[in-house]
C-alpha cells in the first residue's frame, strides 16, 4: 500500500466557483462622484510621498530638500482642492439626481389619502361591522 491507496479514501471536493456574489452594502458612488474620489487620492498619495522625500532629504542635508518643501506645499494645496472637488461634487450630484423633493402641501395630502384608504379598509372588515352591531345593541 503505497501513499497513492492512501489518497483514493479521501472524497474528492466538489468544484466551486471561484467567488460568489455579494450584495453590496452601499450603493455604488456615481461616476462623476467616483472620478473625483479617484483623482484626490492619487494627489493625496503624491503629495504623501512628496512629504516623505521631504522630510528625509532635510534630514540627509540634501540639496534637493529646498524644492522637495517647495512641492511639498504646492501639493498640498492641490491635494486640499482635490478632497473639496470631491464634496462640491458629491452635493452637486445629490441636489441634481438625489432626492426627489416635494411640497409639504403635497406630502401632506398623500398622507390624507392613505389615512382615508386604511380607514377605508377597517370599515370595511368583518371585525368592524360586529362592533358597530354590538354598539348598537348596547344603546
Amino acid at each position: 500500500m503505497d501513499a497513492m491507496d492512501k489518497d483514493r479514501d479521501i472524497p474528492e471536493r466538489a468544484v466551486r466557483p471561484l467567488w460568489t456574489e455579494v450584495p453590496a452594502r452601499r450603493r455604488r458612488l456615481p461616476d462623476p462622484v467616483r472620478t473625483a474620489a479617484v483623482r484626490a487620492v492619487i494627489i493625496v498619495a503624491v503629495t504623501l510621498t512628496q512629504a516623505m522625500v521631504a522630510v528625509l532629504s532635510t534630514l540627509a542635508d540634501s540639496w534637493l530638500a529646498f524644492p522637495a518643501v517647495l512641492t511639498t506645499v504646492a501639493s498640498t494645496v492641490l491635494a486640499t482642492w482635490g478632497v473639496l472637488d470631491v464634496w462640491v461634487t458629491r452635493q452637486v450630484w445629490n441636489q441634481r439626481y438625489g432626492v426627489v423633493s416635494r411640497p409639504s402641501s403635497t406630502a401632506r395630502e398623500l398622507r390624507r389619502q392613505r389615512r382615508r384608504a386604511r380607514k377605508a379598509e377597517r370599515v370595511g372588515s368583518p371585525r368592524a361591522a360586529e362592533r358597530r352591531s354590538a354598539r348598537g345593541a348596547a344603546a
